[in-house]
């Protein structure tokens, strides 16, 4: 990938068409282009250049097919191309969203294509929050040049000045090397010196003037459109003497034609320099026309340029065509995936929304809000959208449009942190339709307060709710419903150590799987996942968190994937590998921009596993998620940063802080906590001499934590160490008193010495000088520790090297010959890498890789 940058008029296109006519009889060089448009058109770009690179490509986008078939039909033609393709894209600094969704596709891919990708953009264009400059940090460092073009010299200025046979001495400080802004100048009658775009104008100005009053004619029709004009589009507008005209200007140097005889300005700004010429009145009739000449296109050809068309027709002040037309353009962007610019479009439509009939205007703020609540960050306009349509559906006895848009304030107020509000619309939304015939929005109202009760560890009222859910999905056969429910069934059941969780979470999983519900296939991974870890089960966690992170990197899903990642960073610390959790943790906490939800996982295990290195930073850290969890209300985001704080105040010996954290943790509704979190909080209750009873009921404490609690620690330490966790043994055995004292204290300290955990070691080594028994534990050991470092994924020291191999995109036979190997052997290595990457193929190994960098940092050839 090749990313040009500069600044308008800087040279990008002139270097870019030089290259196009250096490149190889082997090379097949596309172009598209991004349009300054009010809303782009989606996948603008790859429309202009489908039919020359595939006809399935250009059939699917004809079809406004999904980007999930979209993109791998293009990657697969890519796949299959002969020689090199390069594929153009400029001025990307006004790319839609779903352009932008496919550079990354594409970036994350490139390094395995016989393709390159050359992106221009203007640098005065890409502010700090500008969405490229987002996609440029998703992007592979290795596979991605950036070209930042520089202004000509003051001698180059002088030698253009020179072949035009005009004064050069002012021209560099007047146009500051800008090669357009010079060319333009040069190009003029006078160059007069003064403010660079003044001077540019007046350079454009200057030479219309001198234009017949048809030529003008087609510049001021061409400068209404902000992309390339074709030439029945000229020859609507301007009929049988478009054609001439238009050669005269070509002639002249004002215009320029691509192969397929679209028009377009030599320059952007000499087209905005003739837009200003015009009156507001003048450019309101242009678009107009332009509009009307576009919908006289066949029906297939006008509703290809919808964004085309709601741009004319916004910038003709056309109310009611913008409000037929818009929904349409954001339905069709939506499939593409291209939210943000769905929003873009229904947001114009509300600009007309007092011309609208009720129930029009009730249903623009409900799609605006939902498009704009996956792509904007704007949730106070957006709750506002939602109230503004509940009041008109209710003016219109349209109760279950009403109860969506509950549905949807609930889930915007839970994404707050607000948990009375979003419990408040979602039985709101219940109320609203339980009285009518049994439907869809009842059932999805149902899972609603069922998923809500669960992420509270309300599980009783989970369960009741999602049974509900379920039993009416399946009368009206809605599946989506289905799934959903079963999940938070599923999850309450696990968490609260119920029999038929397991089940349920394995016919949510399956069913999304089966029926493309991606989404929903994330979260059953996710609570799936997070079930086994908590419950201990490493098998099943190693299982749900390999599937389900591959599952996420497939299909691009980088929120679930990370959260994911959080969790598989927790397996591994609750494992001993500490280096390992930390690892990934800090891969997650790289990512900017990650919402706060999904890298709190890492986040939290971050600042335990530093704790327990006694390395720096770490109880920071975990306030730092203490801060992020509290507004979220939910004790799954509470309870283990409140443990882990308690756990790093029993280390340093601060008996007060522990004590407050404990505290605040019995303060909280004890009867919701899960078995899991309630048998730790007993023992660190325990463990820290907290004087008065823990308020909670011991029946539902997990056994291997109620053997400590009563009394045999060693049992515990056994099963722990059985299950493997060596920290948790380990701080078991620093429990037990009496004979068997020394022997216990002995084996904690050799645990917590093998994986590096310092400062519990030391705990042990001064509690058995307390007890008089320090002279029996092992020395103490002296400078670095050298605790064997173990692979993520479990892969061999001969397997690392051929992953390293395998990522600079060796062959097998390559392979065998850089390692000195027998191709047989490096197949089978091959195969055992792909087996615990649980990938397809070498491809998605590379998709891991990406995502996941540090998977290969300790895998050296």
């Amino acid at each position: 990938m090749v990313l040009l940058e500069g600044e308008a008029g800087i040279g990008k296109t002139a270097l870019l068409q030089e290259f196009a006519g250096r490149a190889g009889a082997g090379c097949r060089v596309l172009w598209g282009w991004c349009e300054a448009l009010f809303t782009p058109r989606p996948l603008g770009p790859l429309q202009d250049m489908a039919q020359a690179l595939d006809p399935e490509v250009a059939a699917l986008l004809d079809q406004g097919a999904a980007p999930e078939r979209l993109f791998p039909a293009l990657l697969s033609a890519l796949q299959h191309a002969k020689g090199t393709t390069v594929l153009v894209f400029e001025d990307v600094h006004w790319a839609d969203n779903a352009t932008l969704d496919l550079i990354r596709y594409l970036g994350r891919r490139i390094s395995v294509l016989h393709a390159m990708l050359v992106l221009s953009a203007r640098s005065d264009e890409l502010v700090a929050d500008h969405p490229l400059t987002h996609i440029r940090g998703d992007l592979p460092a290795a596979s991605l040049t950036r070209i930042s073009l520089k202004p000509l010299s003051p001698q180059g200025v002088m030698t253009l000045a020179e072949q035009s046979d005009r004064a050069g001495a002012d021209l560099y400080q007047i146009t500051g090397g800008n090669p357009f802004f010079v060319s333009e100048l040069l190009a003029s009658s006078e160059a007069e010196p003064g403010h660079i775009p003044d001077s540019i104008r007046d350079a454009v100005w200057s030479r219309l003037s001198r234009l017949t009053g048809g030529e003008r004619e087609v510049l001021e029709m061409m400068s209404i459109e902000p992309g390339s004009v074709e030439p029945w589009l000229i020859r609507a507008l301007l009929g049988a003497k478009a054609d001439a005209l238009v050669d005269r200007c070509v002639a002249r140097g004002l215009l320029r034609r691509d192969a397929l005889g679209a028009l377009t300005f030599r320059h952007e700004l000499a087209r905005q320099a003739t837009l200003e010429r015009l009156s507001p009145s003048l450019q309101r009739s242009l678009h107009g026309k332009v509009e009307a000449a576009i919908a006289g296109l066949p029906a297939a050809q006008a509703s290809a340029q919808l964004a085309r068309r709601v741009h004319h027709a916004a910038a003709a002040d056309n109310g009611a065509r913008v409000l037929d037309l818009a929904p349409q353009a954001a339905e069709q962007a939506a499939r593409l995936g291209a939210h943000r610019e769905a929003a873009a479009h229904l947001a114009t439509a509300l600009r007309y929304i007092a011309q609208a009939p009720p129930a029009e205007a009730a249903q623009l703020y409900e799609s605006w809000a939902y498009e704009a609540g996956l792509a904007l960050q704007v949730y106070d306009t957006i709750i506002e959208a939602r109230h503004n349509a509940i009041q008109i559906w209710r003016e219109h006895g349209r109760p279950d449009k009403v109860s969506l848009n509950l549905r949807s304030l609930s889930r915007l107020h839970w994404r707050r942190g607000e948990g009375e509000q979003a419990e408040h619309f979602a039985n709101e939304a219940v109320s609203e339709v339980e009285n009518l015939p049994p439907g869809p929005e009842l059932a999805m109202a149902y899972s609603t307060c069922s998923q809500l009760h669960m992420l509270h560890y309300r599980f009783d009222e989970a369960i009741e709710w999602g049974l509900r859910a379920i039993t009416l999905a399946d009368r009206l056969g809605e599946v989506e419903t289905r799934v959903h429910a079963l999940n938070n069934v599923g999850t309450s059941l696990l968490f609260d150590d119920r029999p038929g969780g397991r089940e349920r979470m394995e016919e949510s999983l399956a069913l999304a799987l089966e029926h493309g519900f991606h989404d929903h296939a994330a979260r059953a991974y996710t609570n799936y996942a997070e079930y086994a870890v908590v419950s201990k089960d490493f098998a099943l966690a190693e299982r749900l968190l390999s599937e389900g992170i591959v599952f996420a990197a497939r299909h691009d899903l980088d929120s679930p994937a990370q959260y994911l990642l959080g969790r598989q960073a927790q397996l591994r610390m609750e494992q001993g590998r500490f280096r390992d959790a930390e690892t990934i943790a800090q891969g997650v906490m790289k990512l900017e921009r990650l919402p706060v939800v999904m890298h709190l996982p890492a986040l939290t295990v971050l600042g335990r596993v530093r704790v327990r290195l006694g390395e720096g930073g770490g109880p920071a850290l975990l306030q730092q998620a203490l801060e992020e969890g509290l507004p979220t209300g939910e004790l799954q985001r509470i309870v283990p940063v409140r443990m882990a704080l308690t756990e790093a105040a029993w280390l340093a010996e601060d008996r007060a802080a522990g004590h407050e954290q404990l505290t605040a943790l019995a303060a909280m509704d004890l009867a919701n906590f899960r078995p899991s979190d309630l048998g730790e909080l007993a023992v660190w209750w325990r463990r820290c001499g907290m004087e008065e009873p823990l308020p909670a009921p011991t029946t539902r404490i997990p056994w291997r934590r109620a053997v400590e609690l009563g009394g045999d620690p060693s049992t515990a330490a056994k099963e722990w160490e059985r299950l493997g966790l060596p920290y948790e043994a380990a701080l078991a055995l620093m429990q037990v008193r009496g004979a068997d004292a020394p022997m216990a204290l002995a084996s904690a300290v050799t645990r917590l010495e093998a994986i590096e955990a310092r400062p519990a070691a030391m705990l042990a080594r001064k509690l058995a000088q307390r007890l008089g028994i320090a002279g029996r534990l092992p020395k103490m050991r002296r400078g670095p520790y050298t605790a064997a470092r173990q692979h993520p994924l479990g892969l061999t020291q001969h397997e690392q090297q051929v992953l390293a191999l395998i990522a600079e995109g060796k062959s097998n036979k390559e392979v065998a010959r850089t390692l000195s190997r027998s191709p047989r052997t490096v197949e089978h290595q091959v195969s055992a890498v792909l087996g615990k990457f649980n990938a397809a193929n070498r491809m998605e190994v590379l998709l891991r890789l990406r995502g996941e960098p540090w998977l290969l940092s300790t895998a050296a050839p």
